[in-house]
């Protein structure tokens, strides 16, 4: 694995031999289980992960204690906060929980540091990401802003629904994912039963009318 893993990241294939040589070595694969904790405000970013398999979730929580969802990670991409405290020599100002097993490649600040001075190849993957995922967030922002609550609920389920249509989170869980108090999801998701779209157990959302949260979804886009 340690001599193939560049290949699932685009753009990191058209390194040198000798830059990627330098990069599997100086970097090392780790795995963690669910629920870790692999960054938190006040951190050092020491490491730039890149997601061989898995998901990180990346959430940031206010002096009140209510907590935003900003982004996730996922195979074959990088942390874009991890990536700007890098640069910038910035300690994190949001936390980052594996939500599943995660498998990825750690690169210390050392040779991250070597490479995007010396690497057009590894400065161009690491900007072209960073710029991807600060899209992203200006999209969240928007949505936050701009966009009403049942459609961005409706997207979130769509997006979260594994293989079997079903949803593994509670109400408060969504209300985070969505920036919004819990009694606001659970009125939403109580209006979605109502259509016939979903159906509701204990800590879990069945996507009964997958139609009609799409075409929810699209009307909004129109």
């Amino acid at each position: 694995m340690e001599t193939t893993w560049i290949d699932k990241f685009k753009g990191l294939g058209r390194l040198p031999a000798e830059i990627r040589d330098e990069l599997v070595s100086g970097s090392e694969i780790v795995r963690v289980p669910p629920g870790t904790r692999i960054f938190a405000p006040g951190q050092t970013a020491d490491n730039l992960w890149l997601l061989l398999d898995g998901t990180v979730k990346v959430q940031q929580k206010s002096d009140t204690g209510r907590e935003v969802f900003l982004y996730r990670v996922h195979a074959g991409e990088s942390c874009v906060l991890t990536t700007a405290c890098m640069l910038a020599f910035e300690d994190y100002a949001a936390e980052g929980t594996s939500e599943t097993d995660v498998e990825a490649v750690a690169i210390p600040r050392k040779t991250f540091d070597e490479l995007v001075a010396k690497s057009p190849v590894f400065r161009e993957f690491v900007f072209t990401a960073y710029s991807r995922r600060i899209t992203d967030l200006f999209t969240l922002i928007d949505d936050i802003v701009f966009q009403r609550m049942d459609v961005r609920l409706a997207s979130r389920l769509l997006e979260l629904a594994d293989e079997n249509g079903v949803v593994h989170a509670t109400h408060a869980v969504l209300g985070t994912e969505l920036g919004t108090a819990r009694e606001v999801i659970s009125r939403t998701l109580s209006e979605f039963q109502r259509r016939g779209w979903i159906e509701q157990s204990r800590g879990e959302v069945h996507l009964t009318g997958r139609d009609g949260l799409e075409r929810l979804v699209k009307s909004a886009g129109a």
